[in-house]
């Protein structure tokens, strides 16, 4: 097909891998992290960043959720860039979430995963990247209970990869490095970037291991990384895994949607736009070394997320009939919430309602051709979804 390149190449001791390119066109925590992040500490406290201008971006897991809403941010918004997108396209993830940019903007998709060095590294030297923003990683938390040694390799290996392909290469100026609110727990109390992480599940478990090799290669190598905490995100493009498609899904086929437990846990929620605004924040005017938390202050309880759905639906009145309670994950924390405050002294602020972006979510998940972007989207209309259990044993052998 016209704009398909196909690239072969070799490395020693390992097979021949061949890879499809389309073309088209940390305020650091207290103690030891803290003296891990000094070198980049600003000593000028309470004044912003520069401003950070890239030319060469390589995005990791651009083709997923959150990671193609910032691709298409950026592409949009600032067409001198040089963005390359690299992605294995996992279930979750879909070619076609950057159609409109590859066709319009000349985003890159290189078809490949994180944890080839030889290819990570082929990137970094043939488009002379200058930063890195790694959005790739497995994040579904039910699926880290069946297949958790997966997540590691994906979340803790690929990290480690990535970042040692950056050192030898030399060149990178910002290393975005993407992680989540659930790394401080669920303890219930409002998190600033000082929090003590203490994660609860196996992908936290994965993610604050991988913030540890991040901020291992910062005191030893110098890599100028930022890191970001974000909160749940909810919008178009997300795989109906998650509680928001999922429910959206079932509720347009008129099915009963699934609650864990009494649904009483209580989550933040921030549209995806708002968090591709965020994340292109912290890209211009973050300071290397820092962390910075990405959330709403809208808070919600699980169920009370699904009696939103069911008012759009017109349904308001059937709980019994769409709502089906179940067994709850084998741990969920009653509740994340952080502080946003340092982003927001930024400049940043989340500006859609969560009245609008439900109803233009619910929009997306209701045209059908939206959700067979995902040949096997109906894998996760399930209670608990996971992963093929002889897919965690492969990873042991």
């Amino acid at each position: 097909a016209s704009g398909l390149v196909k690239i072969a190449f070799a490395r020693q001791n390992w097979p021949l891998r061949t890879l499809h390119a389309r073309r088209a066109g940390i305020l650091p925590q207290s103690g030891t992290t803290a003296a891990l992040l000094s070198p980049f500490v600003s000593t000028m406290s309470g004044l912003l960043a520069m401003g950070y201008t890239p030319k060469n971006i390589l995005v990791t897991g651009g083709c997923g959720f959150i990671g193609s809403h910032v691709v298409t941010h950026l592409a949009r918004k600032y067409p001198d860039y040089n963005i390359t997108v690299l992605d294995k396209l996992d279930y979750c993830s879909s070619v076609h979430h950057l159609d409109d940019v590859i066709e319009m903007h000349g985003v890159k998709l290189v078809h490949g995963n994180i944890l080839s060095s030889d290819l990570v590294s082929y990137i970094l030297s043939l488009n002379e990247i200058d930063t890195v923003m790694h959005f790739a990683a497995s994040t579904h938390v039910d699926n880290s209970f069946s297949s958790s040694v997966s997540f590691t390799e994906n979340n803790v290996m690929g990290t480690h990869v990535l970042l040692e392909c950056v050192r030898l290469y030399g060149k990178v100026r910002r290393f975005i490095h993407v992680s989540t609110d659930e790394v401080y727990g669920g303890e219930g109390d409002e998190q600033s970037e000082c929090g003590i992480l203490a994660p609860t599940n196996p992908y936290a478990c994965s993610k604050a291991a991988a913030e540890f090799a991040v901020m291992g290669y910062v005191k030893s190598f110098n890599i100028p990384v930022i890191i970001t905490r974000g909160n749940n995100v909810y919008g178009p493009r997300q795989f109906p895994d998650k509680l928001i498609p999922k429910s959206a899904t079932l509720l347009a086929q008129g099915k009963p949607c699934f609650i864990h437990g009494d649904g009483s846990h209580m989550r933040n929620f921030l549209h995806a736009e708002d968090a591709a605004r965020a994340f292109a924040v912290v890209l211009h005017h973050g300071t290397d070394g820092q962390i910075y938390n990405i959330g709403s202050p809208f808070e919600i309880s699980n169920l009370e997320v699904i009696r939103a759905l069911l008012k759009i639906f017109g349904r308001q009145d059937q709980e019994d009939k769409y709502i089906q309670y179940v067994k709850d994950r084998a741990f969920n924390d009653v509740r994340y919430s952080i502080s946003s405050a340092k982003l927001h002294s930024l400049g940043w602020q989340p500006e859609i309602s969560w009245e609008d972006g439900l109803k233009q979510t619910v929009e997306w998940y209701m045209n059908q051709e939206n959700l067979n972007r995902w040949p096997n989207y109906t894998h996760g209309l399930v209670a608990h979804p996971s992963l093929d259990k002889k897919a965690n044993e492969l990873h042991l052998h």
